[in-house]
């Protein structure tokens, strides 16, 4: 048996959903952000409905991913409006003729109003309410609108369990404005949370889909503006990076032109048995356009790369008199004095300065080298990954994985500094309190000299005239894409 055809959206106002991929550097929107629109909508609006709306578009894409197997749809609503959403869904997918099975447990009576008009448009058009997933009952497709954004407490009991249950199921799922028990603001897993094949947002992009948990969990992420123009919205401080703008790339080089014009790249670490780090960033800041490359190994042995015979080499103290155009300290420079000296001389070095692996392991436990980093007037670039991170802020690797954006904007504030988050969904955070997720990459990334990689391709492209939070947030999205 077939599913019913495909449903026409009965709003002409209201746009089908779209890939956030195709838009260039969409808004970020917080759970708060999220409530404040509802609010202004529903204020100068009274007669629209975005539940309505958002319903229509949730059935909308139900009908296309429902499979084939002729088995009904389960809608799981819960007590607020994603419930609401759902149950809206569930009377359009009724009325397309797709059977439908609704479980909930919510209290009509105690329902938002908006939420408390779909429950009821749903019993009134013959729909039943099911208190518990039928056993060993198969399903052509799942929507989950038990919990939606602003979730604040762990999921348990009964909603706990249909989360497990749905997980086990081997049909589609799609999860309205958030997989339930996913923290739409940081993507921390509240106790248990639905894992989606699809998400289909609202309004604007959640940063919890993004980071931590949340690729994991939402799957393929698709976005309806419900027909608010975004540019109604109100400006926040957070993008994602899904495509490159015109201020990450660099200008076409001229044929009449010369190393020389694009940059001279110092890199300082490299001590016995670590030396491959600093080669790492040398060569990826060669590949990435830098002009000239010369790395300041702690491992005076070494005197060239046979792989990558452009790289120079040089003593590091004579290194940083040479007044480079751009210094990156870190990969492979451990935490003898020596390299203390050197992060010291480092740190008061007139240039753009990228700090990253043992250069923040120095400064997280020399509070006067912090000091000095912080007082610098050049621009000062952080790439920690969550350990390191965790250090430099002086809390665990739990606390800044539950709210990695807080984190790095933490970081950014403390040393005035473009600092990225490195972990799932990369955070890069800016003095001015602007953010991004960057949305490229994916686990493969996970493994040893990836991050020396990032150095140097951030420092080619601050070494080539790019603005230091633009070079940050372009290598970081590039690094995703060329690894």
């Amino acid at each position: 048996m077939s599913p019913p055809g495909r449903l026409v959206h009965p709003d002409p106002y209201a746009p089908m959903p779209v890939a956030p991929s195709t838009l260039v550097s969409p808004s970020l929107f917080m759970a708060a952000d999220c409530r404040t629109i509802d609010r202004d909508w529903a204020n100068a609006h009274p007669a629209i409905s975005l539940m309505e709306r958002a319903g229509a578009a949730a059935a909308e894409l139900a009908g296309r991913l429902a499979n084939e197997s002729g088995e009904p749809v389960l809608i799981l609503a819960g007590p607020g409006n994603n419930g609401g959403d759902a149950l809206v869904a569930a009377r359009l997918l009724a009325k397309q003729g797709f059977r439908v099975e609704v479980v909930s447990c919510a209290d009509p009576a105690c329902l938002p109003q908006d939420a408390e008009q779909a429950w009821g448009a749903w019993r009134e058009s013959g729909g039943t309410v099911l208190t518990d997933i039928p056993p060993a009952r198969r399903y052509s497709l799942i929507v989950d609108g038990l919990f939606g954004v602003g979730l604040q407490r762990d999921i348990s009991g009964e909603d706990a369990r249909w989360i497990a249950q749905a997980n086990g199921m081997r049909c589609p799922k799609l999860a309205l404005d958030v997989p339930s028990g996913l923290d739409s603001d940081n993507g921390r897993i509240c106790g248990s949370a639905l894992r989606a094949d699809h998400t289909l947002t609202f309004i604007g992009l959640k940063p919890g889909l993004y980071t931590a948990d949340g690729p994991d969990y939402a799957g393929q992420l698709h976005l309806d503006t419900l027909g608010i123009d975004p540019a109604a919205l109100p400006a926040t401080p957070g993008i994602a990076l899904t495509q490159r703008e015109s201020r990450h790339q660099l200008p076409a080089r001229r044929q009449n032109s010369h190393k020389g014009q694009y940059g001279h790249i110092a890199i300082l670490g490299g001590v016995g048995g670590m030396v491959g780090a600093c080669l790492i960033a040398g060569r990826a800041a060669l590949q990435q356009g830098a002009g000239r490359v010369t790395l300041g190994l702690l491992d005076e042995r070494v005197v060239v790369d046979y792989l990558e015979p452009r790289l120079m080499f040089a003593v590091p103290e004579n290194l940083l008199a040479q007044n480079p155009d751009v210094l990156a300290i870190g990969p492979g420079l451990g935490q003898q004095p020596r390299a203390y000296m050197l992060l010291k001389i480092a740190l008061a070095a007139p240039c753009p300065l990228l700090l990253d692996a043992d250069a923040l392991n120095l400064l997280a436990s020399h509070p006067e080298l912090a000091s000095q980093a912080a007082r610098r007037s050049a621009p000062t670039l952080l790439t920690p990954h969550p350990g390191e991170a965790a250090r430099l802020l002086g809390v665990s690797v739990t606390e800044i994985q539950a709210n990695r954006i807080g984190a790095a904007c933490n970081l950014s504030a403390k040393f005035k500094a473009h600092a990225t988050l490195k972990g799932a969904g990369t955070v890069i955070a800016h003095p001015d309190g602007r953010y991004a997720i960057n949305t490229s990459g994916g686990p493969w990334l996970a493994q040893a000299g990836s991050g020396d990689r990032l150095t140097g391709m951030a420092a080619a492209l601050l070494g080539q005239g790019m603005a230091a939070g633009d070079a940050l947030e372009a290598a970081v999205w590039l690094h995703g894409i060329l690894t």
